[in-house]
């Protein structure tokens, strides 16, 4: 499997354990806190493999703009957290950080 498809499916699984941990209810609740477990796990375990062909750098601010704008989006939809302007300016800004990195930056090519 690709890298970057990798990457993507280590994202999903973070995105999966962060929003279950919210339902979790401080680890209150067996199911999702179950499903946090299971899917930290596995979000490590594919940024772990990934690490041998992309650089720790860009794979990590991949996998954290990944995060946040996702998980912004579960929040809002699951949890009725809507994003204010400087929210979504603020992730605006951290997408653009990684084009710089990816586009511009020569840690992606070593």
């Amino acid at each position: 499997m690709p890298p970057y498809a990798i990457l993507t499916l280590a994202i999903l699984a973070e995105v999966i354990g962060t929003s279950a941990m919210k339902a979790s209810q401080g680890f209150t609740r067996l199911g999702p806190s179950v499903l946090v477990v299971l899917g930290y796990g596995a979000a490590f375990y594919l940024l772990a493999r990934v690490l041998d062909t992309i650089p720790v750098g860009i794979a990590y601010a991949i996998w954290a703009a990944g995060g946040i704008i996702l998980v912004t989006v579960v929040a809002w939809i699951i949890y009725d957290q809507r994003p204010d302007a400087f929210a979504i300016i603020g992730m605006a800004l951290i997408i653009a950080g990684v084009l710089v990195i990816n586009l511009l930056s020569r840690t992606s090519t070593h």
